[in-house]
């Protein structure tokens, strides 16, 4: 088929930009695994001497040569890409797009020359961006996102981070883990929209690694002082009073919001959510106009991760030519949040569990355990848990699986595959489990909630 890909990146308001690729490669998932690598490592180096390295101290990290080697990498990819959409013989246009009508798109290029592109199909996979608080007074002078954090050249000192979404935690996580004085502040819950006993958990271990948080606060102002630190102003919303601090960095982590509004959609006829500003689609991706359609992140009601836009964007690549009439499944699409003791999850949280099944239908079996790799070193365990919600009714289908310990994307990628079989909970029982490893305890889960019994379990052995 004859194709082309339309994309631009607009500078942030710092001025960072970045290639092919949209936010995953980019501001996302890459370097973010990459730099929480860096993090992890420096647990290791601490580790290390109990099992007999003889490590100098202190042990320093650079920032820089970090950066440097993170950033090479991902413009490794932007090339990668480029040279793969060569060889697929697919038309790469680096200009902004808009729509002129149901068929026609206009794109501008940076030194403001236009072009006219005309499809039969258009997909419009646009991602988002970081939400800024413009109503805060030198929120947007002043401060950073995570489109720009990850291509900094020298390290970002003290920081606040200001939200308690998983890009928050993560970010915050990693910088106290190369050993910056890191500080999140949060209005309420932290990982909105996941389970909230996980969640808690999560913010323990961070904080048990010297993470600060300022709960129940919204910040007000940020100034410049003449020394270049920002001074942040912010109300405790529990007493009402008022507070300041000093940073060196201010990282905004307070959403995103979809990259729809230069788009014209009201030219091709293209229907949104009024207050999400996403597109409405149906299970085809289809928007409005039975031609166009949207996939990933732009999308409304869909899961804001890279896996199911590229699964979703497969199978309408294959149903428009088709080679298919399969659609998308987005039920049990397994996540992970890294933050340094990382969480995974699949299915339902507790609470949507029982929302949808009732408390009396539903059975939670749960266990905190002790990673192997732990206990020489002596760490902390304390907030290393799992726990799966089931059907009561036997077999007990399991609902959802939630896991908080080391290499939690590796375990919940495997388990994932069950449940979106059908496992039930005697199936998982009757599994046998790979000996010496945490995600061995899945398959050991025996105490229910329930129960009230004790679900600590003394560690692998």
């Amino acid at each position: 088929m004859k194709v082309a890909v339309v994309d631009y990146v607009e500078p942030s308001p710092r001025g960072t930009r970045w290639g092919l690729g949209g936010t995953c490669v980019n501001v996302g998932c890459i370097p973010k695994k990459l730099i929480h690598q860096a993090a992890l490592l420096g647990g290791m180096i601490r580790d290390a001497p109990h099992y007999g390295w003889d490590v100098a101290q202190p042990v320093l990290h650079d920032w820089r040569k970090m950066a440097e080697a993170v950033q090479n990498y991902v413009k490794s990819l932007n090339w990668g890409h480029r040279v793969q959409l060569q060889d697929r013989k697919v038309k790469y246009f680096n200009i902004k797009a808009s729509f002129v009508n149901e068929h026609t798109i206009c794109g501008v290029t940076k030194g403001g020359k236009e072009t006219l592109l005309s499809a039969e199909h258009i997909v419009i996979a646009t991602g988002g961006r970081p939400r800024y608080p413009t109503h805060i007074e030198g929120a947007l002078e002043y401060g950073i996102t995570s489109d720009d954090i990850f291509w900094l050249k020298e390290s970002p000192g003290k920081t606040l981070v200001v939200g308690a979404s998983y890009v928050a935690l993560e970010c915050a996580g990693f910088l106290t883990g190369l050993g910056l004085d890191t500080t999140v502040m949060m209005r309420s819950i932290p990982l909105r929209g996941f389970d909230q006993q996980m969640s808690s958990l999560v913010t323990a271990y961070m904080a048990s690694q010297g993470t600060r948080f300022l709960k129940h606060c919204t910040p007000s102002r940020v100034q410049k002082l003449p020394d270049g630190q920002l001074q942040v102003t912010w109300e405790d919303l529990t007493s009402g009073k008022e507070n300041m601090g000093t940073f060196s960095t201010v990282l905004w982590a307070i959403g995103r919001i979809p990259e729809t509004r230069s788009l014209n959609l009201e030219n091709a006829g293209i229907n949104t959510n009024p207050n999400s500003q996403k597109i409405l689609v149906d299970a085809q991706e289809a928007t409005s106009v039975p031609h166009i359609y949207a996939i990933g992140d732009v999308a409304e009601g869909r899961p804001e991760l890279t896996p199911t836009a590229i699964m979703a964007g497969k199978l309408l690549a294959r149903r428009l030519y088709g080679q298919s009439l399969d659609v998308m499944d987005y039920s049990n699409v397994p996540t992970t949040v890294f933050t340094p003791l990382e969480y995974g999850c699949v299915g339902l949280s507790e609470e949507e569990a029982m929302a949808r099944h009732g408390e009396e239908h539903v059975e939670v079996y749960h266990a905190y355990y002790k990673p192997l790799e732990f206990t020489v070193a002596e760490r902390d365990a304390s907030q290393c848990y799992i726990k799966m919600v089931c059907l009561r009714k036997p077999p007990q289908l399991v609902l959802g699986l939630h896991f908080l310990g080391p290499n939690a994307g590796e375990v919940t990628q495997g388990f994932a595959l069950g449940i979106k079989c059908g496992a039930s909970y005697e199936q998982v029982m009757r599994t046998v489990g790979i000996h010496p490893t945490c995600a061995e305890e899945v398959a050991k889960l025996r105490i229910s909630k329930r129960s009230g019994l004790d679900p600590t379990v003394t560690g692998c052995g």
